[in-house]
């Protein structure tokens, strides 16, 4: 092949190339190709909308008033629990009290339900914090037909008094909230070895008090005198158990001076995990899919599942 046969295949190469409306076609065809995504289904309009507005939601009339209403039953509840604990109030007034109990049990199990039927997926919010707390709450009363007086556990409700963070609008404290789980979960090694650390301290300064002390002046076992060393070395002090000979003096002398320089150590691991923990302002609303709560205040999706808001 000469110069000039190679040089006039490349000039030929390097021409633009005329398209053909088949070409076209199928060029636009893979422009306008749409991109699957996997994203959840879009939550339908219908009564399960609806119900999860109010429920879930307080950020319409309904759902406010459906929440302060909750809350008002969640307290009425809870001290018909505490009354009911009060042997005199409960010998006067045990039959009343017990239907009240009951009467808030199947309220609180409906509504239970009603939060399960409202969202698109039941597992991911009974298995969320909220939703163990609303199953623990009712679960007490139905327990007692076979462990007596497991109703009185039924104050747990009290935890789900947390929405009122929610109806009154306070949603800086719920970001204080999550700002205050994120520095504990940031944390969360450094507080394990430190426990670890001060399971072994005890361990061996009640062994040694053990040895120091003995039987007779009331450390009867390295058990109980474990517990000792764990009362001393957080500067609670029953006086239950107390040293009796010199060196079993100066040694708890020494054990309680050294717990008050023990505290100061987990206070210094959450001060700087909480420095370094950045938070946001949130906003009230749930997501309708997978309930999670703490969202952006100008979410359109929610940051877990992409479901829109």
């Amino acid at each position: 092949m000469t110069t000039d046969t190679a040089a006039r295949e490349l000039r030929e190469a390097m021409k633009p190339r005329e398209s053909t409306p088949k070409d076209a076609k199928t060029r636009n065809s893979r422009i306008m190709k749409p991109i699957a995504r996997n994203h959840p289904p879009i939550p339908k309009p219908g009564w399960q909308s609806w119900l999860h507005t109010i429920i879930f939601e307080a950020d319409t009339p309904a759902g406010k008033l459906f929440d302060i209403g909750l809350i008002i039953s969640i307290l009425a509840s809870v001290l018909v629990v505490l009354l009911d604990s009060v042997e005199g109030i409960r010998a006067d007034h045990g039959p009343s009290l017990e239907r009240a109990e009951w009467f808030f049990t199947g309220l609180f199990t409906l509504e239970y339900i009603l939060r399960l039927l409202c969202v698109h997926r039941p597992q991911a919010y009974a298995t969320s914090f909220y939703g163990m707390v609303d199953l623990l709450a009712v679960l007490p009363t139905y327990i007692s037909f076979f462990v007596p007086h497991s109703r009185y556990l039924s104050v747990i409700r009290i935890l789900r008094v947390l929405r009122v963070f929610r109806v009154l609008k306070l949603a800086y404290y719920l970001g204080e909230a999550d700002y205050l789980a994120r520095a504990l979960k940031a944390g969360r090694r450094k507080i394990t070895v430190f426990l670890f650390t001060v399971l072994t301290l005890v361990v061996i300064l009640g062994a040694i008090m053990y040895v120091v002390e003995g039987g007779q002046n009331g450390f009867t076992s390295i058990p109980a005198s474990i517990y000792w060393s764990i009362v001393t070395l957080t500067t609670v002090g029953y006086g239950d158990i107390s040293p009796v000979t010199g060196l079993g003096q100066g040694l708890a002398a020494a054990i309680m001076i050294m717990g008050y320089s023990i505290i100061a150590v987990p206070t210094g691991i959450m001060s700087v995990e909480l420095t370094r923990s950045a938070h946001d302002a949130v906003s009230t609303q749930a997501c309708p899919n997978c309930s999670a709560e703490g969202h952006d205040m100008d979410a359109r999706h929610c940051k877990y599942c992409g479901a829109a808001l």
